[in-house]
């Protein structure tokens, strides 16, 4: 019987796993009080002004309850208004203020630095290497 060891996707889900950890754990000693799936969310809706929940969720890799839940507790901690869409009422328009690109700008530094510490040692090469081979899977398991 194969060992969870010897499986290349047990690794990739350990460190995805462990580096989220580590990321959150950076955010909460900075005093930032979002968690990566909250950052994730924010930042996509500020990068991408009037994109839907649903587009949303696919982008985060969140269901869409999920993505409606993160939205309300960043309405709750004022990093976004959601008023009704102009045309369909059925909507919302998530709109990002001052304090969601302040704490954005914020977290940027940190998210340098947690990438610097986890890509440590690692020759830019092998880089592009784990992204083509992790694009692949991607790909292979999408068709």
């Amino acid at each position: 019987m194969e060992k969870l060891n010897d499986i290349v996707f047990y690794h990739i889900d350990k460190a995805i796993k462990t580096y989220r950890q580590f990321a959150q754990k950076q955010l909460k000693s900075a005093g930032v009080s979002l968690t990566i799936d909250q950052w994730l969310v924010l930042k996509t809706i500020v990068d991408s002004p009037g994109i839907s929940q649903r587009d949303i969720a696919i982008i985060v890799f969140k269901d869409e309850a999920s993505v409606t839940r993160i939205i309300e507790l960043l309405v709750k901690k004022d990093l976004l208004s959601r008023n009704f869409h102009a045309t369909d009422r059925r909507k919302f328009e998530l709109i990002a203020n001052k304090n969601s690109k302040k704490i954005l700008k914020k977290i940027q530094d940190i998210v340098i630095k947690n990438r610097a510490t986890a890509l440590n040692g690692i020759d830019p090469a092998e880089l592009e290497i784990v992204k083509s081979v992790l694009l692949t899977i991607s790909a292979n398991c999408s068709a």
